[in-house]
């Protein structure tokens, strides 16, 4: 049996709430599992659904942290554990066991100035693990560069379920939304400042010059929405720019299935950073050519010229030219394509093989 400990799970929205649930499902396909969970509201339908026990710890999250460490310490005393997976280094930092632990790691949690108290506990607790595992090779050398032994550290990619097959209804409402709009841009994430909405915005104004029907649209929330939607009234984009928040799973893949460019040019924010874009496999799966930024681990989701084009998400110039080059002569058609094609690497079935070797 492996226990997998997560802070992050369904049915609770999120790309590490995908990553972690995607883990355990293939994870049970080939061991017997048990994942500790936080607790979320309206978890009981969710968890009666899964082929593996779930348990949900609930609280404030300091108290949460301690009793749930409690509970599966006593739980790997009492029964046969071979190892613990774990969603993140504080996840593992009350674990006390002689058993194998496996750490995932993602990019921003790690990344704390060298030598400062916050680096000291990740170290601690990262070297101390049978292995570390980076979802790209920026966060690898993120964490080698932050003190983690080298040895220690392998990288294996977040995978993907294979994406369903649309429903027509939802895929002819979302082409009489957009109607005669092209070139079609999406991006699909929060608003946060990493993320860049600000400087494709910035983009489109002058992409609208030589594309006077492109549409840029916006799924998610986040603390930069207010700002972003005033930059978009700011420079007269309102008939470019679409928003959408809280809606199905359904339509957000209809979304990007019909569209051409998903961009997220990402970069570094303080100590935000993307460590990998999962969001950028979800759009390639639609054969969605994309646009990353050479800050963070959009490079392993992406191949250069092939899928999409990696670009410098701090120069503003660069992210139109490269969003100019897609569109002209409609490239991100052969992107697109090789784009479906390169996603299979990613798929779970392909995915949970890296993780058998290191637990075998």
């Amino acid at each position: 049996m492996y226990l997998i400990v997560t802070r992050a799970f369904p049915p609770e929205l999120g790309g590490m709430q995908s990553l972690m649930c995607g883990l355990s499902r293939e994870m049970s396909k080939n061991f017997m599992i048990k994942v500790f969970a936080d607790y979320q509201e309206n978890h009981k339908e969710f968890d009666e659904k899964e082929n593996f026990s779930i348990e949900r710890v609930g609280g404030i999250k300091f108290l949460r942290k301690i009793r749930k460490a409690q509970l599966i310490n006593q739980f790997l005393i009492e029964n046969k554990v071979k190892g613990v997976i774990a969603d993140h280094w504080k996840s593992l930092e009350l674990i006390k066991t002689d058993k194998k632990k496996y750490c995932l790691i993602h990019g921003k949690e790690i990344n704390h100035r060298k030598g400062s108290a916050l680096n000291k506990r990740v170290i601690k607790v990262l070297n101390n693990v049978e292995r570390v595992i980076a979802n790209s090779e920026f966060t690898k050398n993120l964490a080698i560069d932050s003190g983690v032994n080298k040895d220690k550290v392998i990288v294996i990619n977040p995978g993907v379920d294979q994406a369903q097959d649309l429903n027509k209804k939802s895929l002819e409402k979302v082409e009489s939304l957009l109607k005669l709009k092209s070139p079609r841009l999406i991006t699909v994430s929060r608003f946060d400042k990493r993320k860049n909405h600000e400087k494709v915005i910035m983009s489109l104004r002058n992409l609208k010059q030589i594309f006077p029907n492109i549409v840029y649209i916006c799924i998610g929330y986040g603390d930069e929405e207010e700002n972003i939607k005033n930059l978009v009234k700011e420079l007269d984009l309102n008939s470019q720019v679409m928003f959408f928040k809280d809606i199905s799973n359904e339509l957000k893949n209809s979304l990007l299935s019909k569209s051409d460019i998903f961009v997220m040019p990402s970069i570094i924010h303080k100590s935000s950073v993307e460590g990998f874009g999962i969001a950028y496999v979800e759009a390639a799966q639609f054969g969605v050519a994309s646009l990353g930024g050479k800050d963070g681990g959009a490079s392993d989701a992406i191949d250069h010229n092939k899928t999409g084009l990696i670009c410098d998400g701090n120069n503003l110039d660069d992210i139109y030219s490269s969003l100019n080059f897609m569109i002209e002569n409609k490239r991100y058609l052969e992107f697109g394509k090789n784009a479906k094609n390169y996603v299979s690497k990613f798929q779970w079935d392909r995915v949970v093989e890296e993780y058998k070797k290191i637990l075998i």
